[in-house]
């Protein structure tokens, strides 16, 4: 297998609603933004691995349509659709296109456009009877698990109200980000709107309409167009496929992110991940997710995690800076979100994350997550 490195990405300005631009405009955006920082044309792309949720626009088969505005006619074109995992799905499936020799360069592009379509209906589609009781749809779920989490690990509804406000008020310094809210306080997200106790209008992720991109070069032509380049130096999937509602314990155990994550740090060498990774971009669309996740990709030992938000640990100027780009809570167009924690990891070790660049970056995390059964980890290096 050869040595991959990311060389450039490029992102929409995400928002709840684009009208200006439709569905393949809003890849082509991201694609010709991610090809100029790499200094490369769409006539050097050799393939194209495309991301989304599939029906969450109501549209089946996009790929047959948005690929055209990704270069991908008379291309290879892919698409994937992994749930909450699409996005670092299509990452890891673009790296092993490059490093397997197939092609030299590859382009990967994730998009959403969620104001075309129905989010929680399309998530509603289950069983009426079975599944009423385990609350279809995101929040209902998250409900239930992060109640069982609180009770367990003692995390308070402040310490979770302390993890929207970060991540919002790094998000005011993104300028793709599409909330944007540096005066927001913890009494803010607790005073706001109840969705499904304990979980409050602001604990919780906004339904965003954005594209982002990003371009994989084998290693000679990596180093020949970019300065710094982002190299891969680990990839780790792992699905559960149970009935959702036999999965007990589900924040608690996290299994899939536990084990991926260990398996990935085996084989970079990390033993202390909290001090030996520079920065992390994982999927959080939950405040109280993100607490879970410190636990499960053992940055702190289990019910530990508040005090990781509380002593500022993950703040931009703490030992872990965790999404420094306002992750997840503060933009999430679902196909194209795992692309954004990877470009945003890859953008931090290049040094060219602007405002919210953090300091002497030379290894970075990134996650992707599914209902609680799907898991991606990955881990970007400025040394090969």
């Amino acid at each position: 297998m050869r040595r991959v490195a990311i060389i450039g990405t490029g992102q929409t300005k995400h928002a709840k609603s684009h009208d200006d631009m439709n569905q393949a405009e809003l890849v082509r955006q991201a694609a010709t933004r991610a090809l100029a920082d790499a200094g490369i044309t769409y006539r050097d792309v050799d393939a194209i691995v495309l991301s989304n949720m599939e029906l969450f626009e109501g549209r089946a088969l996009p790929e047959m349509w948005v690929g055209e505005g990704a270069s991908g006619y008379l291309k290879p074109v892919m698409k994937i659709a992994t749930g909450g995992t699409s996005g670092t799905s299509a990452c890891i499936a673009g790296l092993h296109q490059c490093a397997s020799g197939l092609f030299d360069t590859v382009l990967v592009v994730g998009w959403e456009k969620h104001s075309e379509g129905a989010t929680q209906t399309g998530m509603a589609l289950t069983d009426p009877l079975w599944d009423r009781n385990i609350a279809s749809g995101a929040v209902g779920n998250f409900a239930l698990s992060i109640s069982q989490y609180m009770a367990e690990r003692g995390v308070t509804p402040e310490q979770a109200a302390k993890v929207a406000v970060k991540a919002r008020r790094n998000a005011a310094k993104n300028p793709h980000a599409h909330l944007q809210m540096p005066d927001i306080t913890v009494d803010r997200v607790l005073s706001s709107r109840m969705l499904a106790d304990p979980v409050h209008l602001l604990d919780m992720c906004p339904q965003s309409d954005g594209a982002c991109a990003l371009v994989y070069a084998a290693e000679d032509r990596a180093e020949s167009l970019c300065a710094r380049p982002a190299w891969v130096r680990a990839t780790v999937t792992r699905h559960d496929q149970p009935y959702i509602g036999d999965l007990d314990r589900r924040l608690l155990t996290m299994r899939t992110l536990r084990d991926a994550a260990r398996k990935a740090y085996q084989q970079v060498g990390i033993t202390d991940p909290l001090n030996q990774i520079d920065v992390a971009e994982i999927y959080e669309p939950v405040s109280y997710a993100e607490l879970a996740w410190y636990e499960a990709l053992g940055l702190c030992a289990e019910g530990e995690a508040g005090k990781l938000i509380d002593d500022g640990s993950t703040e931009m100027n703490g030992v872990l800076p965790v999404n420094p780009s306002g992750g997840v809570l503060s933009t999430n167009p679902v196909g194209a979100s795992g692309v954004i924690r990877v470009a945003e990891a890859a953008m931090q070790i290049m040094v060219r994350a602007g405002a919210h660049q953090v300091a002497n970056v030379r290894t970075a995390l990134a996650t992707g997550y599914g209902v609680y059964a799907w898991s991606d980890v990955i881990i970007l290096s400025a040394d090969k």
